[in-house]
């Protein structure tokens, strides 16, 4: 029994040994100005140095109350920080800039923080880290610190996977059910889905490299490495931690590519304002929940927009609406009495909330998992980037209804606002997807967590052997092109050999037709 007992200690401690995990000396990198892209990436950071390691933030937003192991460095001042700043009049430009001026603005534009003194110090004076985390959103010259401070780096990021990452992640690109992020495929993918899709891939992927090359002159400079492909540098990432999850769409992905959707999603403590939460506890017949985000004024919105809202916010009475603004002063006057406006609103308390009814929301990726997470169905009014992807996938799932901006008017608003009040099938099928969103091995942070861990303890040894290829290796071009060439070669001997065969018999029928004229010939005389 004592030898039991003995065994089973000395195999418990084995167990410990073996999975134990040292406190690990991490560098984040986050020079994206976007307050939503930092509340996924933040989350995890957070969680990194309260679970004992000692974690470094380059970010533009610096913890208000600093926590152990936490160490800010701080670019905040050197961009704008795009909190409430986005007008309708900026959103509308955005949409409008050609591809080229996107990747200028995220990329270029953003590499070029990396005079910064933070960045300078880092590069000039390299400590040692066991991993990087580095958000990967269009400025990707930053990838370079992995071979500069030789420390394997996990890529982040916000949303899903990009087309134009596929390839030099080493992740064939299928699109004839892999969704582009500017087409609008269905479910049931038909022919000219398929190839909008496809047309689309190419356009967008090619060009999109073409313009993220210009950062190869900001690597040159500031790490005296020459590239040849701003891609080459993705083969310097380990690992990939992506804000999706299957339930949202299916993607193939290798081991390299993981997903931590809902990483973000937390309960944090933060509680709804005394008056508010009366205010929602009394709406007996729900309430909707209005808001744009973080970075979206919408005050600023056109006259006939504002009006529209506020028509349906006077048909959909008795049911009540909180609305976010950046600035409760600016909204236009004649508010509807069943309407209470707020600078500031705790989201996940608000979602939580048992009398909500529907999320208006312009679509962003926090936001709409949020609602997913909590069960709560959407009306969507995208604005711009991966949010009209967004909203259609949760459209065809019966999640959320879309309202487009160029089409907006009170009726169409307000019908979208009672299909979903008066449809059980939306708030069903936004449940059901909340159990599939949940239904996993371990949590979006703990899987993230491990991860990070896993990467600093083994390194670069998850990278697909697909990433090692050429595009034209990849996709079978070369191959294909081979068994073209046997096709074409095998037709034209096949083609030869009939031609020649016709001859043989054309020959020895005009043969057999001159032997048959000179017997007869003979025969006369």
């Amino acid at each position: 029994m004592a030898s039991s007992c003995i065994l089973i200690i000395f195999t418990i401690i084995l167990s410990i040994q073996k999975y134990e995990v040292h406190s690990l000396k991490i560098l984040g990198i986050f020079p994206y100005p976007g307050k939503s892209h930092f509340v996924m990436i933040g989350a995890l950071m957070k969680e990194l140095a309260q679970r004992g390691h000692q974690v470094d933030v380059v970010s533009h937003f610096p913890l208000t109350n600093p926590i152990e192991n936490y160490t800010d460095l701080s670019i905040r001042g050197s961009r704008s920080i795009l909190v409430n700043k986005l007008t309708y009049e900026t959103t509308v430009e955005f949409n409008s800039l050609a591809l080229h001026s996107v990747v200028e603005l995220l990329g270029t534009g953003v590499c070029d923080l990396l005079y910064h003194d933070v960045f300078q110090n880092l590069i000039k004076n390299p400590q040692s880290y066991d991993v990087l985390i580095i958000e990967i959103n269009f400025a990707d010259c930053y990838l370079a610190f992995g071979k500069h401070l030789n420390t394997p780096i996990v890529g982040i990021l916000t949303g899903k996977l990009d087309e134009w990452l596929y390839e030099p992640f080493g992740v064939p690109y299928n699109p004839s059910y892999t969704r582009n992020s500017h087409a609008s495929i269905t479910r049931e993918r038909t022919f000219f889905e398929r190839l909008e899709n496809f047309v689309l891939y190419l356009f967008t992927t090619s060009k999109i490299k073409y313009y993220m090359n210009a950062e190869i002159e900001h690597v040159k400079k500031y790490f005296g490495r020459q590239l040849n492909s701003i891609s080459d540098l993705y083969k310097d990432v380990s690992l990939v931690l992506i804000n999706w999850h299957h339930s949202l769409d299916i993607m193939s992905a290798p081991p390299r590519i993981v997903e931590v959707a809902g990483l973000h999603v937390h309960d944090s403590g933060e509680k709804i304002s005394p008056v508010i939460k009366s205010w929602l506890d009394e709406s007996h017949h729900g309430f909707i929940y209005f808001s744009f985000g973080s970075m979206v004024k919408l005050e600023s919105f056109p006259k006939n927009i504002l009006e529209a809202f506020y028509k349906m916010f006077e048909r959909v009475a008795p049911v009540r609406v909180l609305l976010k603004v950046a600035d409760v002063d600016d909204m236009p006057s004649g508010l509807p009495e069943n309407v209470k406006l707020s600078s500031w609103l705790p989201q996940i308390a608000i979602l939580k909330h048992k009398n909500i009814k529907v999320f208006v929301t312009h679509g962003g990726m926090m936001g709409t998992q949020e609602a997913i997470v909590y069960g709560v169905p959407m009306v969507g009014i995208p604005i711009f980037r991966d949010q009209f992807i967004n909203l259609h996938a949760y459209e065809q799932r019966k999640i959320a209804i879309v309202v487009k901006l160029d089409n907006l008017t009170a009726d169409s608003l307000t019908d979208a606002i009672n299909k979903i009040l008066k449809d059980p099938t939306y708030n069903e099928n936004v449940k059901k997807m909340s159990s599939l969103f949940f239904d996993r091995p371990s949590s979006p942070m703990d899987t993230a967590i491990y991860w990070v861990e896993y990467t600093a303890r083994h390194g670069n040894v998850l990278q697909s052997p697909g990433s090692e290829l050429s595009w034209w290796q990849l996709y079978f071009v070369d191959i294909n092109l081979f068994f073209t060439i046997c096709i074409i070669f095998i037709i034209y001997i096949i083609r030869l050999f009939f031609k020649l065969l016709s001859k043989i018999i054309n020959i020895r029928k005009l043969n057999n037709q001159n032997s048959h004229i000179n017997y007869k010939t003979k025969k006369n005389k």
